[in-house]
C-alpha cells in the first residue's frame, strides 16, 4: 500500500498529461497562443473551415488560405505581403544575385526561341552555344512552333548546379543536340561602369542585392585607376532591394560615424545605422540620379547623401517607399513579408508617402505626377505637407513622400508617334535588331570597343530604309514621322545593337550620349561646386 501511496499521484499526473496531448492533437485550432491557453476560432479561420466542410463544390485548401490572407493583407500597408511556397526560390533569386542556369538570354521570334546573347565564360559558352542559334527541345520537351512562353522556357532551362540538360538546336540548316551542365549564373546589379571624361565616372546600378556592394567596391576601384575624381553614380529605376548593401554604400560617401539611416516601429524600438570605416571616396564630387522609380533601399542612400550635403541629388522625386518588411516563414514553406517599423533619414524624415486613400491609388500616384504636371514642372508643393528639415549646409529638405532632388530635370513628355509606339509595345523593333545583327554581325564584331563603335556605326539611309521597310511589313508607316523621332528611333537602334554585343554596359553607354540628365550632371560637376545653394532649392 505504502508503494502504491506513492506511485498513485504520479500515475495520476502521467494520465492527466496524456489526456491533454490527445486533447491537443484532436482539437489543435482551440488552441490560441500557447499549449495552455484556449479560445474561439477567430472569424476568418472559421469561414474557411466552414466553407472547407460544407461548401456546395470541392475547393483548394492552399489557394482558400492564400486568398484570405491575402484579403488581410490588403487592409494593411501597400508593402506587407504574401509569397506561395512555389513562388519562394523565384523572389529570392534577385536578391540573391545569382540562380542556377545555363547561361544564355533569348528572345522568342515567330514562336521560336532565339539566342540573343551567351554569358562568357558559362555552362553555354563551355558547350559550344552561340547567338543566332534557335532552341527547337529542351531534353524531350519541344519549345518551337506551339506556343512557347518565356515563363516555360525559363523553367526548362534551369536546375540545379551540376545537373544535365539537353538542348537540341538549328543551327545551319540542321539540328545539334548538345548537353550542358546547369552551373551558377550570376544576376549583375552593375549595368555599367565607364569614364564619362578624363576626370568623372559613372556608374549605374539597378538594385541591391547580395552581391551589390561588392561589385560597386570593384566598379569604384577600376574607374579611380583610370584617374576618376568625381563620379555620377545612377540609381534610376532602382527599385531597392538588401538595405544592408546600400547602407555599405552609402558607408564609401560618409565617415565620422554619421547616421546613414534608422528604422522605428510600434513594437520595433529605434535601430541606427552609421558608417562605421574610412570610405573611399569620402571628399570627391559626387553626383547622385533619381526618378520615380528609385525606392527603398536606393532612397535611403539618397536620403543619407542629401542630408549631409555630400552629394547633389538631380532628377525627379523618387517613388517614397520607406516601410520595413520582416520575413515570418510559414510552416508550409510560404512567407509572410509584414512591415514591422518604416525608415527615417539621418534628419529624421519619413521617406514613405501616404496609402491612406488604399492601394490602388497609392499605386497609380506615379502617374498621377504625370497629370499634375509634377515631372514636366517638379512643383512638388502639394505633396510636401509634411516637416520641413534643414542640412548643415542650410538647405531645405522634405520628408513624407520620396525624396525631392536638389536639381530638377522634367520628363521628356514629347508625345511618341502612333507608328513609333506601335514599333515598341508589338516587339517589332526588338525583332528587326536581332536580324539584322545576325545579317551584319561580323561587321558589328569588328568594332573593339563600345566607344568605337559609337563613333564608327552611323544609322544611315541604309539601316533607315531596312528599318522602314521592316516595319511595313507588318502595317507600320515610318515614312512621315517628325526628324526628332526619327533622330530618337535612330539613337535606340544604335543603343539595341550595342547591347547585343557588348550587353548592359553597351546600350547604356549609346544611351547616355543624348540623355539630359547626364547631360546636367555633367555641367554641376564642371562648375565650381556641384551642389546648389540652400536659396536654388525646391
Amino acid at each position: 500500500m505504502k508503494k502504491l501511496n506513492f506511485w498513485l499521484p504520479l500515475l495520476f499526473a502521467l494520465v492527466m498529461i496524456l489526456g491533454m496531448i490527445i486533447g491537443f492533437r484532436l482539437y489543435p485550432s482551440t488552441v490560441t497562443g500557447s499549449f495552455f491557453k484556449t479560445g474561439k476560432l477567430g472569424s476568418v479561420q472559421e469561414v474557411v473551415d466552414i466553407i472547407k466542410d460544407k461548401y456546395v463544390d470541392s475547393v483548394q485548401d492552399d489557394s482558400l488560405n492564400e486568398n484570405a490572407i491575402q484579403g488581410v493583407l490588403s487592409h494593411l500597408d501597400p508593402h506587407s505581403y504574401y509569397i506561395a511556397a512555389v513562388d519562394q526560390a523565384e523572389m529570392n533569386e534577385d536578391l540573391q544575385g545569382n540562380f542556377q542556369g545555363i547561361g544564355v538570354e533569348f528572345q522568342i521570334f515567330s514562336d521560336t526561341v532565339n539566342i540573343t546573347n551567351v554569358l562568357p565564360g558559362g555552362p553555354s559558352d563551355k558547350a559550344g552555344l552561340m547567338v543566332g542559334d534557335r532552341i527547337v527541345r529542351v531534353n524531350d520537351s519541344l519549345v518551337a512552333g506551339n506556343g512557347i512562353t518565356a515563363e516555360r522556357i525559363k523553367k526548362l532551362l534551369r536546375g540545379p548546379g551540376a545537373s544535365q540538360v539537353t538542348v537540341t538546336l538549328f543551327r545551319d540548316h540542321a539540328l545539334k543536340p548538345i548537353q550542358i551542365e546547369r552551373g551558377v549564373i550570376p544576376l549583375p546589379a552593375l549595368d555599367a561602369s565607364y569614364m564619362l571624361d578624363k576626370e568623372s565616372g559613372y556608374i549605374r546600378i539597378n538594385k541591391f542585392s547580395r552581391t551589390t556592394f561588392e561589385e560597386f567596391l570593384t566598379a569604384l576601384e577600376a574607374l579611380e585607376k583610370k584617374g576618376m575624381k568625381k563620379l555620377v553614380l545612377d540609381i534610376r529605376g532602382n527599385g531597392g532591394g538588401i538595405v544592408d548593401e546600400a547602407v555599405n554604400m552609402a558607408d564609401e560617401f560618409l565617415g565620422n560615424d554619421e547616421l546613414i539611416v534608422y528604422t522605428q516601429g510600434r513594437k520595433s524600438p529605434r535601430k541606427d545605422y552609421r558608417a562605421q570605416r574610412p570610405g573611399s571616396f569620402e571628399s570627391g564630387k559626387l553626383i547622385l540620379l533619381v526618378d520615380e522609380g528609385t525606392a527603398s533601399a536606393s532612397e535611403i542612400l539618397a536620403g543619407a547623401l542629401q542630408d549631409w550635403d555630400r552629394a547633389s541629388i538631380v532628377g525627379r522625386r523618387t517613388f517614397g517607399k520607406g516601410l520595413v518588411q520582416e520575413p515570418f516563414e510559414l510552416n508550409d514553406g510560404s512567407e509572410l513579408r509584414l512591415t514591422i517599423a518604416r525608415y527615417y533619414t539621418p534628419l529624421g524624415r519619413s521617406i514613405q508617402k501616404p496609402y491612406n486613400k488604399g492601394r490602388e491609388a497609392y499605386n497609380e500616384e506615379v502617374f498621377d505626377r504625370f497629370h499634375s504636371g509634377e515631372l514636366i514642372h517638379g512643383d512638388t508643393s502639394s505633396i510636401h505637407t509634411g516637416p520641413v528639415f534643414q542640412t548643415p549646409a542650410g538647405r531645405l529638405v522634405y520628408g513624407g513622400g520620396g525624396i525631392t532632388p536638389d536639381v530638377f530635370v522634367s520628363l521628356d513628355t514629347t508625345q511618341i508617334p502612333r507608328e513609333v509606339s506601335a514599333l515598341y509595345m508589338g516587339g517589332y523593333l526588338n525583332n528587326f535588331i536581332y536580324e539584322y545583327y545576325i545579317r551584319h554581325q561580323s561587321a558589328l564584331r569588328q568594332y573593339p570597343s563600345v566607344e568605337a563603335f559609337y563613333d564608327g556605326f552611323k544609322t544611315d539611309s541604309e539601316v533607315w530604309n531596312d528599318l522602314r521597310t521592316y516595319a511595313k511589313k507588318d502595317s507600320i508607316n515610318l515614312e512621315g514621322i517628325r526628324p526628332a523621332d526619327r533622330q530618337e528611333l535612330e539613337t535606340r537602334v544604335k543603343a539595341l545593337l550595342a547591347r547585343l554585343i557588348w550587353r548592359s554596359p553597351g546600350y547604356y553607354y549609346v544611351l547616355n550620349q543624348t540623355d539630359p540628365v547626364i547631360k546636367k550632371a555633367m555641367e554641376l560637376l564642371d562648375s565650381s561646386s556641384p551642389m546648389p545653394s540652400a536659396a536654388k532649392t525646391h
